[in-house]
C-alpha cells in the first residue's frame, strides 16, 4: 500500500492535478469573453468536455520527467528531500509558463480572434516596441492575473510533491513495479499523441461547435502555442521568383474574381438548387477509364459523365485529402510541402463556398465516415461556414469500420436517406461527403477484381452509383445539384510520375435534377475553380474568391494548375509544363508562358498565406 502511494498515486496525482489546473482556464476564458451572448451551461461544460483532450496532451508532457524519477527510484535509492525541491523547481516552472501564455492569450484573443501561439514571438523581437503597445492597467491586469494563476498552480502542485517517496524497494516489488510504471507511460504516451486512433492531437481534437467562440473556449492556449514553435515560417519568402510589383501585376491577369465578370451560360433549371458535393476519394480520372478484361472499373462514374455535365479537362491542384478539400471548397491552391488546413489561425478566414450559402440562408452539413480531426479537418469545416458535422463518433452502425473509418457502402447509404430527408425541409442546404473507401489499404467487402486498388475503386464507385439512383427514384432528385469530384488522382497505372499531368486529372461531374441538360466542357480548369462556377450559376456573389476562376466565364483564363512535394505543373489547351522547385527549373519542353502562371500562382499562394 505505502508502494502505491509513494510511486503510482504520485504519478496519478501529477496528471489529474495538471488536467484539473488547465481545465480551470476554460470557464475564466468564457466568463471573459462569452458571458451574456446567451450560452448555457450546457454549452460551458461542452467546452470543458471537449477541450480536456489537449489539457491532458499538455499533462502528458509535464508527467513524462516525474514517470522517469519515479522508475529509477524502484531501482535506486533518491533523496526525497533534495528530489522534492527539484520537482517543485521544476512544477514552478512549468506553473509560471502556463500563467504567462494563459493571461497574454486572455488579452490578446480580443484583438486576435484566435488563441495565442507562436505568432507572439514575432512582436517579441522588438520587446519596447512591444511594450509601448501595452495599456499600462492592461498590464498591471494581466500580471495580477498571471501571478494569482501561477501561484495557485504552485500551491497544488506543492501539496502534490509531498507525495513523493525516493526509498528503493526490493527486486521483488521493483519487478512488476517497473511493469506498471511502463504501463503508466504508455498511458502518459498516448495522452500526449491525442489518443490511438489516426489522427494526433491537434485543434480540431476540441472542436464540437459551429459556434467559433465556443470552439476556441476549447483550445488549451499551452498546446496552441507550444504545438507552433518552431513552425514560424517565412511564407512569403518561399518562392521569391518575382519582384512584389511583378508578381502582383501578374497574379492581376490571372485572378477569378476580376470586376463585371458573369458566366456567358447557365447550365442549371433552377438558380437556387439543393446543393451535395460529394468528394471522391482517390477517383483520379485513369482509374475511371480503366477496364479488366473488358469490364469498366467505374460503370456508375462512366454512365454518369455521359448523363450530366461533364468536364472533361479538369485536375486536381494537389495529391493529399487535406489540400484537395480546401482547394474545392475555398478555392484555395495547394501548398507544395504544407497544408494551410493544419495552420487553424490562417485557415480559419479562407473564403468557402459553405460560408458563401450560409449567408444565402442554406444549411450546411458535412459528412465523413472516419475522424475529421485527421490533419485539423473538423477545425477548418467549422471556422469556414459548415454550421453542423457528422463523423465517425456520431455513429453506431452495426458494421465494423475499417481502419480510416465506416466504408462507402454504410455511408452512402445514411448519406442519401439524409439528403431525401432534408430535401423534404423549408430551408434549402448545402451537404457535403468525403468517401474513404478507395484508400489504402483498400480493405474493402467487395470482391470483383484481384488488384486491390481497382476492387476497392470498384466497390466506391458501386457506393456511390446506388445512392445516386437512390435520390433519381426519390422526389429529392428535381431540385437537386450533384457535384462530384476528386479528391485527388493516384499514380495508377504504376509508371505515372508524381508530376505528370496525367497523374493529376480528375472527373468532375454535376449531375441531378437541377442541370439543364448533359454538356461535356472542354474548358481547362481545376478544383480552385469548382467554388466561383459553382456560385456562378446558383447567382451568388464571389468576389472574395481570388484564385477561383468561373470556367463558364469566357473573359477569364483557362488553365489548370496543382503542385506536388516541391513544385507545379500548370496544363492547358496548348500545352503544359513541370517545373521542379528543388533544382528551379522546368523540365525540357515546358511552355514559357505556363511556366510563369505556376510561378505567379504558387508565389502568390505563399505571399497570401503569409499575410493571414
Amino acid at each position: 500500500m505505502k508502494f502505491f502511494k509513494h510511486k503510482f498515486l504520485f504519478l496519478l496525482a501529477v496528471f489529474v492535478a495538471t488536467v484539473g489546473l488547465l481545465a480551470v482556464q476554460k470557464p475564466v476564458f468564457l466568463a471573459w469573453y462569452a458571458w451574456g451572448q446567451g450560452f448555457g451551461v450546457a454549452d460551458w461544460w461542452q467546452v470543458v468536455r471537449h477541450g480536456l483532450s489537449l489539457d491532458m496532451t499538455v499533462a502528458g508532457y509535464v508527467t513524462a520527467l516525474p514517470v522517469l524519477a519515479v522508475l529509477l527510484s524502484l531501482w535506486v535509492p533518491l533523496p526525497a528531500r533534495i528530489v522534492r525541491r527539484v520537482f517543485m523547481g521544476y512544477f514552478a516552472a512549468v506553473s509560471v509558463v502556463t500563467a504567462i501564455i494563459f493571461a497574454v492569450d486572455l488579452a490578446l484573443y480580443e484583438h486576435w480572434g484566435f488563441r495565442i501561439d507562436a505568432t507572439v514571438l514575432i512582436y517579441l523581437s522588438d520587446p519596447r516596441e512591444a511594450m509601448a503597445s501595452v495599456d499600462f492597467w492592461l498590464g498591471v491586469r494581466q500580471t495580477a492575473i498571471c501571478a494569482l494563476y501561477a501561484a495557485g498552480m504552485i500551491w497544488v502542485y506543492s501539496r502534490v510533491v509531498r507525495l513523493f517517496d525516493g526509498d528503493r524497494v526490493g527486486w521483488r516489488v521493483a519487478l512488476p513495479g517497473t511493469v506498471g510504471v511502463l504501463l503508466l507511460g504508455g498511458l502518459d504516451f498516448l495522452a500526449v499523441r491525442g489518443g490511438t486512433g489516426a489522427s494526433v492531437a491537434n485543434i480540431s481534437k476540441v472542436c464540437f461547435s459551429s459556434e467559433t467562440l465556443l470552439n476556441h473556449a476549447a483550445v488549451d492556449p499551452v498546446f496552441s502555442f507550444l504545438s507552433t514553435l518552431g513552425a514560424r515560417t517565412d511564407y512569403a519568402a518561399e518562392y521569391p521568383f518575382f519582384d512584389e510589383e511583378i508578381r502582383a501585376r501578374r497574379f492581376e491577369a490571372l485572378r477569378g474574381n476580376k470586376p463585371g465578370t458573369t458566366p456567358a451560360s447557365h447550365v442549371l433549371r433552377t438558380e437556387r438548387p439543393n446543393v451535395v458535393i460529394v468528394v471522391l476519394e482517390s477517383f483520379a480520372r485513369t482509374l475511371m477509364d480503366a477496364e479488366v478484361d473488358g469490364q469498366p472499373v467505374m460503370p456508375h462514374m462512366q454512365r454518369l459523365e455521359r448523363e450530366g455535365l461533364w468536364f472533361e479537362n479538369f485536375f486536381a491542384n494537389s495529391f493529399r485529402t487535406d489540400r484537395g478539400e480546401v482547394a474545392v471548397l475555398s478555392g484555395f491552391p495547394a501548398q507544395t510541402r504544407m497544408s494551410i488546413m493544419k495552420l487553424p489561425a490562417k485557415s480559419r478566414d479562407l473564403p468557402s463556398v459553405a460560408r458563401s450559402l450560409a449567408r444565402e440562408g442554406y444549411a450546411t452539413r458535412f459528412v465523413y465516415g472516419g475522424d475529421l480531426n485527421f490533419t485539423n479537418q473538423a477545425s477548418y469545416m467549422y471556422a469556414t461556414g459548415w454550421q453542423r458535422l457528422f463523423w465517425q463518433k456520431d455513429f453506431d452502425f452495426d458494421a465494423a469500420p475499417s481502419d480510416w473509418g465506416y466504408d462507402d457502402r454504410v455511408m452512402c447509404d445514411w448519406f442519401g436517406e439524409q439528403v431525401i430527408a432534408w430535401s423534404a425541409g423549408d430551408e434549402p442546404f448545402l451537404a457535403g461527403l468525403l468517401t474513404l473507401s478507395n484508400h489504402p489499404p483498400f480493405d474493402v467487402p467487395y470482391d470483383k477484381f484481384e488488384d486491390r486498388m481497382l476492387n476497392a475503386a470498384a466497390f466506391a464507385d458501386e457506393c456511390v452509383g446506388r445512392m445516386i439512383e437512390r435520390w433519381k427514384a426519390s422526389p429529392a432528385w428535381d431540385d437537386l445539384l450533384v457535384v462530384l469530384v476528386a479528391d485527388h488522382g493516384v499514380p495508377y497505372p504504376p509508371t505515372l510520375a508524381y508530376n505528370e499531368p496525367l497523374r493529376h486529372r480528375i472527373p468532375m461531374i454535376w449531375t441531378g435534377g437541377a442541370v439543364r441538360s448533359p454538356l461535356a466542357v472542354e474548358e481547362y480548369a481545376s478544383q480552385i475553380d469548382l467554388c466561383a462556377t459553382l456560385l456562378g450559376q446558383l447567382g451568388v456573389a464571389h468576389d472574395d474568391f481570388d484564385y477561383s476562376k468561373d470556367i463558364f466565364d469566357p473573359a477569364l483564363p483557362k488553365f489548370a494548375y496543382y503542385t506536388f512535394n516541391d513544385g507545379f505543373g500548370v496544363v492547358d489547351a496548348s500545352g503544359e509544363a513541370i517545373f521542379d522547385a528543388t533544382t528551379g527549373r522546368a523540365l525540357p519542353g515546358a511552355d514559357p508562358r505556363l511556366v510563369r502562371i505556376g510561378k505567379t500562382m504558387l508565389q502568390t499562394t505563399y505571399v497570401d498565406i503569409a499575410r493571414r
